[in-house]
């Protein structure tokens, strides 16, 4: 009897694909966060592209959290149905 017991906590395979999901997020939303204000600046514009790339950053990736913890919340639900 291998069997596990009873939990909503989703596979390891599964959080890993969340958390590669939430950086791959952050790092579209840097990349558009920089472009974004590198087109509309011109001169000395190190300090806006920055604060546009980690804004960027920071809000694609929370938003991709809220879908990968809603995600793996779903499947625990499934798992626990069959």
């Amino acid at each position: 009897m291998n069997e596990r017991p009873l939990s909503a906590l989703p596979s390891r395979t599964a959080r890993v694909v969340a958390f590669v999901s939430v950086l791959v997020a952050g790092l579209a939303g840097g990349t558009i966060g920089y472009a974004l204000v590198d087109v509309q600046c011109s001169g000395d514009c190190g300090m806006a592209t920055g604060l546009g790339m980690l804004v960027g950053a920071v809000g694609f990736a929370a938003g991709m959290s809220v879908v990968a913890v809603l995600g793996l919340r779903a499947m625990g639900e499934w798992r626990e149905r069959r």
